[in-house]
């Protein structure tokens, strides 16, 4: 007996295929049957009418960092509620795991740390996580069985270093001994399940001490010794971060990564690759890279965003405009002295010309002001400014836009919310990204979702897009879509027997309707532990959800069930050639 059948849907199955119509069966959490409209025989315990409804494959997350967020929501919302059936975790060198049980305050550290450097509440991650692991199976376990997505997870470069070397992971190099423990401890997750190695070696990423993250140290014979390692274990990945994802590749970084990738013998991806038609040369520089390691036996894909992810700004808490160049000096002072040198024309003058350098690479998109939207506001001062635009106020009274944009959020006390307007809007942007998501190194992804909770919401990114795509720019077809959605992630990890709808396959599903599909807007809710905020979208046309089989999302409304299965490199992934 069939435990549920889909009847009559339109069946968009993952691999680029026309669609078609079928009746779809599950049992045992697979895909049993795939047959003609109304020719299944086998009893159902439940069925549902999805006539004119899009059944596709779920949709697979290659960039979250829901680590520590799994632990309090097992539903990994909202990236579930917008069809998201598996995610990839312990990106950008940070993981919670491995621990080391003689330093109890290691655990401090790494909270801090993934609170400044991944934007995460830091009482939600002391209130929100048992804390309980030290290895990094240990932290796979404390997870299986327990969440309602499919979740897999890098190890992390810092948390290795931070394990071996403890303080002297930030700034030291390791003895060969310690070598040697990090590389017996990398082995070790990586028998547990883990999926490989991510590491950063980007400026931007600092610890709660505001001192560069552990891997950052790390020299390219330690990243190649890891890289090695990784190629002793089946089913296993790459991921990496350096100062060029954000704007434009040094030669140095394009040959760590290209002799990372061949090291390993395994693909390594990297993010986010930022696609801007006022930034021609910033693609072709990019994918450099990947052209060179076809060349020397590796692999190497950049993630990219199919939609405009809005992100606001503050001037009273730590942001992206702390990592313009010379903006972090400013921007972390006392709130009462930084207001005052913000309104210092000199010291706003001296800002403006670093915002707009060639060394404020990617983040000179930050620095039109006029373009600011004024988001929650907080004194009498200010009231009627919410939704308006900077420029326009600026005008009104006469100032210049960055000025009046300190005076708006001085009388808040900084806590200003600000939505700048993005830069790369317009037509010849879309096209550039039409032409590149063409490449066959590039892929969609890039959510960041489980961080930067406050500042973005990058999860909604599967129906935001999807609805473009049926209703709004058309750039790809829908066919096309679901395939860059769910079988091209799920075939750069090796996934086993998940991104398509075929039967046999696992029964991850996502029933939408065409008419509706998208994303709604970002909202701020309080809903973490210790009632911190962060941003949420509620997912729009999207009928139910299916993880492992079972109905996990209906609807919008999760379920409350917890059939998702933490994803261990072997048994659940298979090894993907570089060749």
């Amino acid at each position: 007996m069939l435990d549920h059948l889909i009847k009559g849907a339109t069946v968009v199955d993952g691999t680029g295929a026309p669609a078609y119509t079928a009746d779809v069966g599950i049992r045992d959490g697979r895909i049993a049957v795939i047959a003609e409209p109304g020719t299944t025989a086998e009893e159902a315990r439940s069925s549902e009418d999805a006539q004119g409804r899009i059944l596709a494959p779920g949709f697979v997350d290659p960039h979250t960092h829901y680590d520590a967020q799994l632990f309090w929501d097992p539903y990994a919302t909202p990236s579930l509620n917008h069809g998201v059936t598996t995610v990839a975790g312990g990106n950008c060198g940070f993981t919670l795991a491995p621990l080391n049980p003689a330093r109890p305050e290691d655990a401090d550290y790494t909270r801090r740390m993934m609170s400044k450097v991944e934007g995460m509440s830091l009482v939600a991650l002391e209130e929100g996580a048992p804390w309980s692991w030290s290895s990094f199976g240990e932290y796979l376990d404390a997870l299986d069985g327990r969440v309602a997505v499919n979740a897999g997870f890098m190890v992390g470069h810092c948390a290795l270093r931070r394990y071996v070397m403890g303080a002297d992971a930030v700034g030291g190099q390791p003895s060969p001994e310690q070598m040697e423990e990090m590389l017996r401890l990398f082995h070790d997750a990586m028998d547990a399940g883990a999926w490989g190695l991510s590491t950063t070696q980007s400026s931007t990423h600092s610890d709660g001490d505001g001192q560069p993250v552990a891997s950052r140290h790390a020299k390219p014979d330690e990243l190649l010794a890891l890289s090695r390692a990784v190629a002793e274990h089946e089913g296993t990945q790459l991921e990496a971060i350096v100062a060029g994802c954000l704007d434009q590749f040094s030669d140095d970084e394009i040959d760590l990564f290209v002799e990372m990738s061949a090291a390993a013998g395994r693909p390594l991806n990297w993010n986010v690759l930022t696609i801007d038609a006022a930034v021609p040369e910033r693609v072709p520089r990019q994918l450099v890279a990947s052209e060179r390691a076809r060349k020397s036996g590796g692999r190497i894909v950049a993630l990219t965003m199919p939609i405009l992810t809005p992100m606001n700004m503050s001037l009273g808490t730590f942001c992206a405009l702390n990592l313009i160049p010379g903006w972090g000096d400013v921007l972390g002072l006392p709130v009462p002295e930084r207001i005052a040198k913000l309104r210092d024309p000199e010291v706003r003058g001296e800002m403006l010309r670093r915002a707009e350098s060639k060394e404020a690479g990617v983040f000179r998109r930050l620095t039109h002001f006029d373009r600011y939207v004024i988001g929650d506001t907080y004194s009498r001062e200010n009231e009627g400014l919410t939704g308006r635009v900077v420029g326009d106020i600026a005008a009104e009274r006469g100032q210049e836009a960055f000025q009046c944009l300190v005076e708006i959020c001085a009388n808040d006390d900084l806590r200003t919310v600000l939505w700048p307007m993005p830069s790369d809007n317009d037509p010849g942007s879309w096209a550039l990204r039409q032409e590149t998501w063409q490449h066959e190194d590039v892929m969609l992804g890039g959510s960041d979702a489980g961080a930067h909770l406050d500042r973005m919401c990058g999860a909604p990114y599967t129906t935001r897009f999807i609805g473009d795509c049926l209703r709004g720019r058309k750039l790809v077809g829908l066919e096309q879509a679901v395939k860059m959605l769910t079988d091209d992630p799920a075939q750069l990890f090796g996934l086993r027997e998940r991104g398509r709808i075929e039967e046999g396959f696992h029964a991850d599903l996502v029933l939408f309707d065409p008419e509706r599909i998208d994303a709604g807007k970002a909202t701020l809710v309080h809903d973490l532990p210790g009632d911190s905020p962060r941003l949420d979208s509620k997912a729009i046309g999207v009928n139910a959800v299916w993880v492992n089989g079972v109905e996990a999302i209906r609807e919008d409304r999760v379920t409350g069930a917890t059939p998702g299965t933490v994803l261990r490199s072997g048994r659940d992934t298979r090894t993907v050639s570089t060749k």
